[in-house]
């Protein structure tokens, strides 16, 4: 009796082991995409410091970074207006993409003279939300009335469409750096209303819950299945 119930006791340890490491890898599968962009992730920043996009997200090409870099380089030496451009990857528990905006433009540029030649707008890739904040001086040109459509329109145009962020921070810098540059406000994008046709093909989302389903699946399977096998195995020894 003793050497059965010791053969049960590691028998159900066998058992166990492999449930915890599912359950392991199943919380990282989970968790691990859960994790926001923390204002502290952002390089620290001060006015005049040549850095105009920051692409926390990964969203944009690098030949679109380098190309809204450049213009934006470029509006600064020719009209002394800095704009900077952020993407981020989910924001932290309570925030909005304004009240983040508000958080980093204060921490980058923490008195009103430092604020004063600025505008900044940040694009959270998870809600597709996006924020943007202005110094005194940039509403002269720059209202918070365009600044709000910037955000509402020209930047969400382009991902309704099918989250479309190259195509996004690019219309949002170009309308930027006109109405900056003195010139008329060109508006947001025309939409024009298209025939929506039922794709065949899963998203990008529903492939990676397909995914992580059939790794549970898998685990569950090989969990069951690899104490019995080596049960059966220990017995016939």
């Amino acid at each position: 009796m003793r050497q059965i119930f010791n053969q049960i006791t590691q028998w159900r340890s066998w058992l166990v082991m492999p449930f915890a490491a599912l359950w392991l890898v199943a919380g990282l599968v989970v968790a691990g995409p859960a994790l926001a962009t923390a204002v502290y992730e952002l390089p620290p920043l001060r006015a005049g410091e040549p850095t105009w996009v920051v692409d926390k997200a990964e969203v944009l090409s690098r030949l679109n970074e380098g190309s809204i870099s450049s213009k934006l380089e470029k509006l600064q030496q020719e009209t002394g207006y800095e704009v900077r451009l952020v993407t981020i990857h989910r924001l932290d528990y309570g925030d909005t993409a304004q009240t983040y905006t508000d958080k980093v433009f204060e921490t980058w540029f923490p008195t009103p003279e430092a604020q004063a030649n600025q505008v900044l707008l940040i694009l959270d890739n998870v809600t597709n939300d996006a924020g943007i904040r202005t110094g005194a001086l940039v509403k002269s040109l720059l209202t918070d009335e365009i600044a709000e459509s910037v955000v509402s329109e020209t930047v969400q145009v382009p991902l309704r469409q099918g989250d479309k962020y190259n195509q996004a921070l690019l219309d949002a810098s170009d309308r930027l750096i006109t109405v900056l540059s003195g010139e008329p406000d060109p508006g947001p994008p025309v939409v024009t209303s298209t025939i929506q046709v039922e794709g065949t093909f899963k998203s990008a989302e529903e492939t990676d819950t397909v995914n992580s389903a059939i790794i549970v699946v898998v685990l569950l399977v090989l969990a069951t299945a690899i104490p019995m096998v080596t049960w059966w195995w220990y017995q016939s020894q």
